[in-house]
């Protein structure tokens, strides 16, 4: 049997119909197109069976299948080692096209190379485009054609850029759904992929508050977070729609936006930042490496109110306030002397919206140690931020029931552990 010819779709960090470059490039493609996503046991054997990440992203597939199924497609999910099921795909359809839309991490970058190769040996086409970011790579750098190292003048940079373009051309792609490949694929069950439900669940996001961002944005209590952070990690909603309607609405939020492409430059010209502090003066710093300390930290309950609140929120809900992630980051780092890479890694399993480049980013900021970053002498005093943004303790009551019954005593003095951090951050920069 004369198998029919195709262009394949390969969904990753973009489940969206709308507003998608690479899908849209796709159904313009001169074959019917299958819309593909691969759970790849590279990435999932390593998570525990209820990752609630896992979950929104089967939830977040399951809808675009439905909305696909209203057009008479269906989406096509496979599950292995990715290099293994292109091989499959490659005999089971006559693919004469990829197209997917570029990732700028490094294991991202190595795989989506060696699959680009693969196909390539296959006679198969493979193109890649520009999604989740507004500028990629090397379209913000210094005149002289390095990348930007400090925040703001690559902020500056890219507002300057924006405005040569603005309003981001968005990409439209309903008037070429017909093109999708007429198809009846079953969607797999979340146990048919190996996991289960858990009761941590994303939250959609909430533009609502978004005008008086810049007044609200450091009280945890006021509950007036987009939670828009999950759904820019796996891409269920467009950048480019948010940037768009953000500039006319906060410049606060916007260069919150900004921050993201960032560190998401920082971490592709600098992929040493993974694990590796991005000033390498800072690699004599003697760290404490005390695990009973860190597990205190992990569980909230080192006698900080605002830390252990912010801890136990992370781990009840996958959440954590960006406030109260500077003061928990930098007690990790400060107070208790202990690696930020303890604490990134600790993230990266709890955060539902974990994305390797801000959560490296952010966690080297807070130790000093990154581009840009909170100088070493600055330590945040956990009750100061306490009283500044969480005064009449409703955050940490919340989180911390036990608080007005006798709340056990910090389990480091601040001044001392202050004057600690100071002198060792100054014995081990190398000179």
């Amino acid at each position: 049997m004369i198998k029919q010819a195709v262009t394949l779709f390969w969904f990753r960090r973009d489940l969206r119909l709308e507003d998608n470059v690479g899908l849209f490039h796709a159904l313009k493609s001169q074959y019917p197109v299958i819309p593909l996503f691969i759970f790849d046991e590279a990435i999932l054997n390593s998570l525990p069976k209820n990752d609630a990440r896992v979950g929104f992203i089967h939830e977040s597939l399951s809808k675009i299948n439905e909305k696909l199924q209203e057009i008479g497609s269906s989406l096509l999910v496979k599950k292995g080692k990715t290099p293994a099921v292109w091989q499959q795909l490659i005999q089971e359809f006559e693919v004469k096209e990829v197209f997917f839309n570029k990732d700028y991490e490094p294991f991202a970058i190595q795989r989506d190379l060696a699959i680009s190769e693969l196909l390539k040996a296959n006679n198969v086409s493979s193109f890649s485009f520009k999604d989740q970011v507004i500028f990629e790579e090397k379209e913000i750098t210094k005149s002289d054609g390095l990348p930007y190292t400090v925040y703001t003048p690559y902020k500056n940079k890219w507002l300057e850029n924006y405005k040569l373009i603005a309003p981001v051309p968005e990409y439209d792609a309903t008037n070429y759904f017909s093109n999708f490949y007429k198809s009846d694929f079953v969607f797999p069950t979340l146990e048919q992929i190996g996991f289960e439900e858990n009761t941590i669940k994303v939250i959609p996001h909430n533009l609502k508050n978004v005008a008086t961002y810049h007044e609200t944005r450091d009280f945890p209590a006021l509950n007036t977070t987009t939670y828009l952070s999950p759904h820019l990690r796996f891409g269920t909603v467009s950048i480019r729609k948010l940037v768009n309607w953000a500039v006319r609405k906060n410049d606060v939020f916007l260069s919150e936006l900004i921050w993201r492409e960032f560190f998401m430059q920082i971490l592709f010209s600098f992929p040493k930042v993974v694990t590796n502090n991005f000033k390498s003066a800072y690699d004599g710093i003697q760290w404490r490496n005390d695990e009973a300390d860190f597990k205190r930290w992990c569980s909230g309950t080192t006698g900080y109110p605002m830390v252990d609140a912010g801890m136990r929120e992370l781990n009840a809900t996958g959440y954590m306030h960006n406030r109260v992630r500077m003061v928990v980051a930098s007690f990790l780092c400060k107070h208790l002397l202990l690696p930020w890479q303890w604490g990134e890694a600790y993230f990266a399993q709890k955060l539902l919206d974990y994305e390797l480049a801000a959560n490296v980013g952010n966690w080297q900021w807070a130790a000093g140690t990154g581009c840009d970053a909170a100088p070493y002498f600055r330590v945040f005093n956990p009750e100061i931020q306490l009283k500044k943004f969480d005064e009449k303790g409703i955050y940490i009551r919340k989180w911390i029931p036990e608080f007005d019954l006798g709340y056990g005593q910090p389990m480091v003095d601040h001044a001392l552990a202050r004057d600690r951090a100071i002198a060792t951050y100054k014995a081990g920069i190398l000179k």
